[in-house]
């Protein structure tokens, strides 16, 4: 069985506007967290956005991890 974890990381809104509209959005620290959950034995399996402006910027993120259930 397994058993599911989800970090939440919030987006930076970076600079560089397009003609298209829009701006760059950066995540910061989601290699370190990731690093970190691999160490202590989790999976990472994806990310899914939990904050999303009408436009369709993200401002919000969830990473998910997962490992078997420890039975015993």
């Amino acid at each position: 069985m397994l058993e599911y974890d989800f970090v939440s990381l919030d987006t930076d809104w970076g600079t560089g506007y397009s003609l298209f509209g829009g701006v760059r959005i950066d995540t910061n620290g989601h290699r370190e967290v990731i690093a970190q959950r691999a160490a202590e034995g989790w999976r990472y399996v994806g990310w899914l956005p939990t904050t999303q402006r009408a436009t369709g910027q993200i401002d919000r993120i969830d990473l998910i991890f997962e490992r078997e259930v420890k039975r015993g």
